[in-house]
């Protein structure tokens, strides 16, 4: 499914995605598309959107049923804009408790649950963790520069990511404990959040990936 082809971000379509939403958000933004399982299509995509939603052992197998793994890693390694949403963040990393899943292992580190019994203020909070929630934003990415501490952001997850390398937190989230709720590395950046649902805050950070050549981001 497109709405454009030449010189469009390509949307990956693994069975796991919250293609939809992502669709009409970059139809508001104006940006051209393309959804695609196709792996040599994901290979030679200029931008590339790895969105997910479900749970991670289904979206690996997936991912590695349709031939699609090591196209993903081949535009990470070539430098070009990649974003990760949700389930499509988590499976950047090594491992994830979910499933028992082997993962992409674009980042280092383990994906881990929330605990069951968390609590705020001595009420014990709801897993998984879904609504809305700020971001902390840990330093400077072309991305990310737009992010204030007031905004809002749109959460669904009962797991969350536990990188074994602090230095590619970019944002951080407080649900019974402070999470890493933006990472990166070069050109790839992550959020557990959905930007596409989240409103204004979510659409400005869109945008400001679309804009983005892949540099000066995190090391």
């Amino acid at each position: 499914m497109t709405n454009a082809t030449n010189g469009a971000v390509t949307v990956i379509d693994y069975r796991a995605g919250n293609l939809a939403s992502v669709a009409r958000a970059l139809d508001h933004l104006g940006a051209r598309w393309e959804i695609t399982a196709e792996p040599a299509a994901v290979a030679r995509a200029e931008r590339v959107i790895f969105p997910g939603v479900g749970a991670a052992g289904a979206a690996m197998e997936n991912l590695r049923a349709g031939g699609l793994c090591e196209p993903i890693r081949a535009v990470v390694a070539a430098g070009r804009p990649f974003l990760g949403i949700c389930l499509g963040a988590q499976i950047l990393f090594s491992h994830s408790e979910e499933d028992g899943a082997e993962c992409l292992g674009l980042l280092a580190g383990n994906v881990v649950p929330f605990a069951r019994d968390m609590r705020a203020g001595g009420e014990r909070l709801k897993v998984p963790h879904m609504g809305w929630n700020t971001v902390k934003v840990l330093g400077p990415h072309p991305v990310l520069v737009g992010v204030a501490p007031e905004d809002r952001f749109y959460f669904v997850h009962a797991y969350r990511v536990a990188p074994a390398d602090e230095s590619v937190v970019l944002g951080t989230t407080e649900y019974g404990v402070e999470f890493p709720s933006i990472v990166g590395r070069r050109n790839l950046i992550a959020c557990q959040f959905h930007p596409e649902k989240s409103g204004e805050p979510g659409l400005a950070l869109l945008a400001r990936f679309l804009a983005w050549d892949g540099g000066a981001g995190a090391r």
